[in-house]
């Protein structure tokens, strides 16, 4: 990676850092996710920084980008859009909705219907949606960030396995420490100025950082050690979600994304490490929980890396 990409990407994580304070690890995961060109859910407590942190990443990467509240009564034609007829023009016009920004901020995309979070599938899978037998094509980079309460909190719809699947990496932001907190309250932060966050990226500078992940090297030994932790979950009969050939493709992907900011121009099993499980433990968690359920730090202490 060039000087001036590793300034570039220095530049977004301190500026987020100003926003959400004592987060470096989650900040740095989040970037990742976007560097790799995938899909982050937020999952937390409502008040925790989900909304704040989706909206500065918006800001900071210099995203066209739309806010949008789920409810229970939300349509899918709310998000993607709809055909009006023209009178005068004796056909059908499509009105594109928020979906057609290069970052759509769903915030509390569970408390939707189960019909309206399908609405986001074809959109975050192939970059597209499809209207009365037409398709349009989202601007690009397009990007999802979610944002979800506890599934067992009231007014909620679990989000189903085949939309989990989607995002690349959940995150869960944590209680902020007690010196944190205390700048919180003091004011000594600028999440109250995320609207004014200057970009330090344009869509095209992050399309190129996008294109030095993908070159990212990735020896043999390294990328056996990364099949190894995904055939482990396979090989457990008591787990109903083992990890699939998406999953193994976004934690490549998303190492790839880890080394880069690094300045490395190459995969280490740390990498992997670092970003295993917010890429799967919402995967490996998608079937009925139970006592035995298979967790990713349990995967990464069965399986040693290459020395």
């Amino acid at each position: 990676m060039g000087q001036g990409s590793e300034q570039s990407v220095s530049q977004v994580l301190t500026q987020l850092e100003q926003v959400l304070l004592d987060k470096p690890q989650p900040l740095k995961l989040a970037l990742s996710c976007l560097l790799a060109g995938g899909h982050l859910l937020l999952e937390d407590l409502p008040g925790m920084g989900k909304t704040t942190l989706s909206a500065a990443l918006a800001q900071t990467l210099g995203l066209s980008h739309q806010r949008v509240q789920f409810t229970a009564d939300m349509l899918p034609s709310d998000l993607i859009g709809v055909s009006i007829f023209d009178p005068a023009q004796q056909r059908f016009d499509f009105h594109p909705g928020p979906i057609f920004n290069q970052l759509l901020l769903a915030d509390e995309i569970n408390r939707a219907s189960p019909k309206t979070q399908s609405a986001l599938l074809e959109a975050m899978a192939e970059q597209q949606v499809s209207v009365d037998g037409r398709t349009h094509a989202l601007p690009q980079p397009f990007f999802v960030i979610a944002t979800q309460n506890p599934t067992e909190q009231s007014g909620t719809f679990p989000l189903p396995e085949s939309q989990l699947d989607r995002f690349m990496m959940r995150l869960s932001l944590g209680y902020p420490g007690e010196a944190a907190e205390k700048r919180l309250l003091k004011g000594d932060h600028r999440a109250d100025e995320v609207d004014q966050l200057p970009a330090c990226l344009s869509p095209t500078q992050l399309t190129q950082l996008q294109q030095q992940v993908q070159a990212i090297k990735v020896s043999d030994p390294v990328l056996d050690y990364l099949l190894a932790l995904i055939h482990y979950s396979r090989r457990q009969e008591r787990r109903s979600a083992p990890l699939s050939p998406r999953a193994s493709r976004a934690l490549l992907a998303a190492a790839k994304a880890w080394a880069m900011i690094d300045g490395r121009q190459f995969v280490v099993p740390d990498d992997i490490q670092a970003v295993f499980a917010a890429v799967t433990e919402h995967r490996l968690r998608a079937g009925q929980p139970s006592d035995g359920s298979l967790h990713a730090t349990h995967i990464l202490s069965q399986i040693n890396p290459i020395q």
